[in-house]
């Protein structure tokens, strides 16, 4: 029996430009690219080196500090350049694709006679461990440190992110024998949390503890769900697994194949037709987003992820390994005279001041990314605590992060936190500080300092 958990804090942003629930291929991309920035913390150490011919799965490089950790290439072809940038520092590796993709071989497994010890082996031999993050500090999961459980959050609330329930049709056992494969490597439950109004393929999963979540974003994030289901504290450890990443950790173990396939959303409002798109992990942004035309295409802003935690890419940029979605709305280079003095009616806001969305809560923007104010210090207005549902005081811990107050950063709940956490309130922050990236280099610190 499912247990029914209602968030009450937070702030839905209704956007135009949602992906139709179709699908279609994407248009075959020629180059794929690995970013290591991707995997945060992880200093890579090169395998396959330039000019080496690699098949999908093959690993790319390996954790300087971890040599068991592998990362893999989405694809079958040959790695023809390592991009380098300042101090010699790995950016991307791209790999340009075979016609016809061959596999590595990691053979077929019966997870139900597997131990835990074998299932962590083997997803770290196949490179699927990238898959598992860890909370604290939303890194990569450490193998040698087990969690007391395991999170998967089905809920998506995020403005135009991919519909989980959707892009997860038709794989049921995939996703079944990736959850028993992670139960084997907790003590603790394997907790997946669905909308509450759904209808998932998550629901009813053996091996699994469901939760019904209901509420605004940020009601999705699984830092929300973890601390109202089982609350992170000094010393513990839990790991996080989305979605769709199970759907290739279960067909590597029915299959033998790692199987890079993404089903993403391309949504926006400057998208003309905004559908879904099976593509690959890496694959070249341009070959999803040209498919469905964009509107004013000098103009534009193409984020690979959602408009409020995604990264700002070129056109000829790539997905990144952990998207799944693609955005595009309109580049915010214009300025409005008096636009701070003047009744506004096409912008959302949690504040009643001048604007009027709070009139209209069904009504969809098509905001761009105009911040609509400059840098400036930290203004105390409340507004942080009403769409922040942990219990946290976040402004406080902002500032311990931005000091790197240590023993501030504990006491107010650093370790429960995630970047994401605060996409929201940067997005409602008079003063237009950068929350996420004090957070992360927050959190960077501990991570160094305290382990």
């Amino acid at each position: 029996m499912s247990k029914d958990i209602r968030i009450r804090k937070g702030l839905d942003i209704k956007l135009v430009g949602e992906a139709e629930k179709t699908t279609a291929n994407a248009t075959r991309s020629n180059v794929y690219a690995i970013k290591p920035d991707d995997f945060h913390g992880i200093v890579p150490k090169v395998i396959a080196k330039q000019g080496t011919e690699v098949k999908a799965g093959e690993p790319l490089f390996h954790s300087k500090s971890n040599e068991q950790m592998l990362f893999p290439s989405p694809v079958s072809g040959e790695v023809v350049e390592i991009v380098r940038g300042a101090k010699r520092k790995i950016l991307a590796f791209k790999i340009l694709a075979d016609k016809e993709q061959s596999y590595a071989d990691f053979e077929v497994k019966d997870v139900n006679a597997m131990s835990g010890d074998e299932v962590k082996t083997h997803l770290l031999q196949s490179g699927c461990w990238p898959f598992i993050k860890r909370r604290p500090y939303d890194v990569i999961a450490n193998p040698d440190v087990a969690p007391k459980a395991i999170f998967i959050s089905g809920y998506t609330t995020a403005p135009l992110a991919a519909d989980s329930d959707y892009i997860l049709q038709g794989r049921e056992k995939e996703i079944q024998v990736a959850v028993t494969a992670l139960s084997k490597l907790t003590q603790g439950e394997v907790h997946i949390s669905v909308g509450k109004k759904s209808n998932s393929l998550l629901e009813g999963l053996d091996h699994s503890t469901l939760h019904k979540i209901s509420g605004p974003h940020p009601a999705g994030n699984v830092s929300v769900q973890i601390a109202k289901i089982d609350p992170i504290n000094k010393g513990e450890v839990v790991w996080v697994v989305s979605p769709q990443d199970l759907v290739i950790i279960g067909e590597l173990l029915l299959t033998g194949k790692f199987n890079a396939e993404r089903t993403i959303a391309l949504a926006g409002s400057s998208v003309k037709n905004p559908k879904y798109y099976k593509t690959k992990i890496g694959a070249e942004v341009a070959s999803v987003v040209y498919n469905s035309g964009v509107n004013d295409e000098g103009n534009i802003r193409v984020i690979s992820g959602d408009v409020l935690t995604g990264e700002n890419v070129k056109p000829d940029g790539h997905l990144g390994y952990y998207h799944s979605s693609i955005t595009v709305i309109p580049e915010g280079d214009d300025y409005e005279l008096f636009g701070w003095n003047k009744p506004i009616f096409n912008k959302i806001s949690p504040s009643r001041a001048l604007t009027f969305s709070w009139m209209f809560p069904n009504k969809k923007y098509a905001l761009n990314t105009n911040t609509n104010g400059e840098h400036r210090a930290f203004v105390v207005t409340g507004n942080y605590e009403n769409v922040f549902p942990l219990d946290i005081y976040p402004l406080q811990l902002l500032k311990a992060c931005a000091v790197n107050d240590l023993d501030a950063m504990e006491q107010l709940g650093m370790y429960e936190v995630a970047p994401e956490d605060f996409a929201l309130t940067e997005f409602i922050c008079v003063s237009k500080q950068p929350h996420q990236q004090i957070i992360r280099e927050g959190l960077d610190l501990m991570l160094k300092e305290i382990g």
